[in-house]
């Protein structure tokens, strides 16, 4: 007789004895036949024209070679942002449809902005995880809300939970490459070591991926290998080893115009676009290179020298792990896929900055000041980001940037090279296609569905297209249907060939919008604007985009920014109060999730049990660029508050004692300046004027008993812990009035936008 178990029905006999019955096993998941490996490699705020196969005069010989060995795409597009792009990539579905219309940092409300995938999106991984793959996701994830970025989770959205049997990497939209915030699968782990020992994530990530490779086919070599490598390069900021900065010096001083139209000179050739292709203008505020100071010139060649040395620099990374895969034979079956998750970044604004983190607290950068400091840009104690001039000159031919709909933002290189499965190697294709056809493509050249039912949950149907029929068809017609693009308001229809787009001004109305209109195939940079002459077919394509727009979710239309940010946290969060209890030993707290400490007043005690001589660091927040500590050193409490590496700092006049004591300091935030004073036992000690309260104190998070990241004091080594006992760290933050609300929320959205 059969029987069920905790597996299903059993399909054997039970009988009495084990001689009058017969054993059964369940078949396990397998891959079909012949399945190959799968590597999809994404790079962050890669322009179209950066590589060096696609014009570009930085060096990728590594990315070429693989371009070279397969196929280079020169129509593909993707959704101008970073979290949106990956939720289409994973899913196949439009990212609106999956709850990711923006950035994983904030839920408005509705279903099109829910900060993660919704459940009934599978992920490829998952699929590919469900019927045998071995799954790893090395790198940068950003489809989690932030807020749930701790250890305290939940972890519903990580991925070990969208289905990656391994992650190592980091959770946020950016990280220093110097002094990484690292997880490893579901907990936070620290660098293995330091830039100071040579350290940089973009190698920890290949040698990772490196690992797994050897693991999963050390041990089962018939099992084929998804995995999923998301570099944080070249996101800022733009960091990378001595040796690769050095190579860059003097390599751009003819200016971004002259570069520019070198690169689309080099890109005609190459025939990534037709010899007939337009330079588009300049984009509004990017000035004539001959018209900045040598000051400004200085500056900028060395920022574009930082971008061109950290995506040199992931080249050989990327180039490691190819010759990896080839020493073990297993190149030639793997299907590797390289793109960019959205065109160059526009957010260095119009002169470019050492530190990010200046722009968000309105900071300008003194250029005549930072000359002085140009050979720390691209190294640990610089968070540089590139000027506009020199981010239009990576989206060459086209205009605007990352977040707009215009080719600029969403025009991306992609790279298929699969030796097995692609008999037309070196050869471009020009197919238009989209983000969310690599999906369906994965799936079909392994011959598996998207699953119409996945663990009780109903899945909705991908929207991609296969792009497979590409791959020995270079002249057939794209069976791609019609593609729009929705992006802070900005919007964009691309049919047969045809693009109508406009750019959006929030708080306008979205029914008097101007929009322009390009033959696509056949004026790749959008510059002969034929609204006027075809208004017919425009009018066509705008009705199109309302009708896809209601098809995918898009729909209310949201051009809030400073709104998304008032919008009360959904329950759970741990800023629902205003008093924070940390108890350590604590693993390091993401700045989504950690207390807020920038632009208002705040209270933050200790208490410990000192022995005879104990120190180390009480609590830090932020890097050696920007940020706070309280730690105790020479039997002193001291506070630093790190102002862009100018310290201001303050300990107690007299010694501390032995014992169990409370120490800490308060912060009184007055205007734009502020008082520190500490505390000792409830006693007031010394205090110090600051005069310049951080709005933004950055990206990372916050360390309770130690300094583990980019240290933010100069008076210690990291991670310097504390020798002594650490009961608990309580942090109290004040009522707010209205009008600091609604400045943080202004901070908030401006940081949030710009990591992106």
């Amino acid at each position: 007789m059969g029987v069920r178990g905790e597996d299903g029905e059993f399909k054997g006999v039970i009988g009495r004895t084990h001689a009058e019955s017969e054993p059964w096993w369940p078949d396990p998941a397998t891959a079909p036949e012949g399945s190959p490996n799968v590597v999809v490699i994404l790079l962050d705020d890669t322009g179209f024209a950066h590589l060096g196969c696609y014009g570009s005069s930085i060096d990728t010989p590594n990315i070429d070679r693989l371009a070279a060995g397969g196929l280079k795409y020169t129509n593909f597009h993707t959704t101008a942002l970073c979290s949106p792009t990956r939720a289409c990539l994973l899913t196949g579905r439009n990212h609106h449809a999956v709850g990711m219309r923006a950035v994983s940092n904030f839920d408005s409300g509705y279903p099109h902005m829910r900060g993660y995938i919704a459940d009934h999106a599978a992920t490829v991984a998952e699929v590919l995880q469900d019927n045998g793959y071995a799954t790893a996701c090395v790198g940068k994830w950003h489809l989690a809300p932030m807020a749930q970025a701790s250890a305290a989770g939940p972890f519903d959205h990580w991925p070990l939970q969208r289905g990656f049997d391994r992650f190592y990497g980091f959770l946020q939209g950016e990280t220093d490459q110097f002094h990484p915030e690292l997880t490893v699968d579901n907990h936070h782990t620290d660098p293995p070591s330091g830039p100071e020992d040579g350290y940089h994530v973009s190698e920890d990530l290949v040698d990772r991926a490196i690992g797994f490779v050897n693991d999963t086919k050390s041990v089962r070599p018939d099992r084929p290998f998804f995995m999923y490598l998301a570099f944080g390069a070249t996101h800022a900021p733009h960091q990378a080893p001595d040796a690769y900065r050095e190579k860059y010096q003097g390599r751009f001083d003819a200016g971004w115009d002259v570069v520019r139209q070198e690169w689309f000179q080099n890109q005609i050739e190459l025939c990534v676009v037709p010899a007939d292709t337009v330079l588009a203008p300049r984009n509004p505020g990017v000035e004539p290179w001959v018209d900045l100071s040598i000051n400004q010139q200085d500056f900028a060649c060395r920022l574009q020298e930082a971008f061109a040395a950290m995506l040199d620099h992931t080249d050989a990374q990327i180039g490691r792990l190819v010759e990896h895969l080839e020493g073990l034979d297993l190149l030639d079956d793997t299907v590797i896929m390289l793109l960019s998750d959205n065109g160059a970044s526009q957010e260095g604004g119009s002169t470019g900055v050492t530190d990010e983190m200046k722009h968000f607290n309105v900071v300008p950068e003194d250029v005549d000041a930072a000359v002085e400091r140009l050979d720390e840009i691209g190294g640990p104690r610089s968070h540089s980001n590139y000027p506009w001039g020199w981010a239009q000159a990576g989206n060459t031919p086209m205009r605007w940037y990352k977040q707009t709909t215009h080719g600029g933002g969403v025009r991306d290189p992609l790279i298929v090279h699969w030796p097995a499965g692609i008999s037309g190697a070196g050869e471009r294709r020009n197919q238009f296609h989209h983000i969310t056809d690599l999906t369906p493509t994965l799936l079909d050249l392994i011959g598996l569905d998207m699953p119409v039912e996945r663990h009780g949950r109903a899945q909705s149907p991908m929207t991609g297209t296969s792009l497979a029929y590409t791959f020995n068809a270079p002249d057939e017609p794209t069976r791609k249907g019609p593609q729009y693009f929705e992006m802070f308001g900005h919007r964009a229809i691309c049919s047969d060939g045809w693009k109508a787009v406009t750019r959006h001004s929030p708080g306008t109305s979205y029914e008097e919008e101007c929009w322009e209109l390009f033959h696509l195939d056949i004026d790749v940079s959008e510059t002969n604007n034929l609204a006027e002459s075809e208004p017919e077919r425009l009018r066509a394509m705008v009705d199109l985009w309302w009708a896809e727009a209601e098809a995918n979710g898009v729909l209310p239309l949201d051009d809030r920014t400073l709104e998304l940010f008032r919008i009360p946290m959904r329950p759970g969060t741990p800023h629902e109060g205003r008093t924070y209890r940390y108890i350590p030993p604590i693993s390091h707290i993401p700045a989504g999730a950690a207390a807020i400490l920038g632009n208002r007043s705040f209270l933050v005690e200790a208490s410990i049990t000192r022995p005879l001589g104990g120190e180390g660091v009480l609590m830090a927040v932020g890097t050696g660029n920007l940020g706070l500590s309280l730690f105790i050193r020479d039997d002193r409490l001291v506070f630093d508050y790190n102002i862009f590496t100018d310290h201001h700092v303050v300990r107690t006049q007299h010694p501390l004692p032995e014992g169990e004591m409370s120490v800490g300091v308060h912060f009184h935030r007055d205007g734009d300046a502020g008082t520190a004073t500490l505390f000792v036992d409830g006693e007031a000690s010394t205090s110090m004027s600051v005069p310049f309260v951080v709005r933004v104190l950055g990206s990372t998070g916050l360390d309770v008993g130690r300094d583990a990241l980019s240290t933010v004091s100069e008076e210690y080594h990291g991670p310097f812990p504390f020798t002594g006992t650490l009961h608990e760290l309580t942090i109290h933050l004040p009522e707010r009035g209205a009008d600091e609300i609604t400045e943080d929320a202004v901070l908030a959205m401006r940081t949030e936008l710009a990591r992106e």
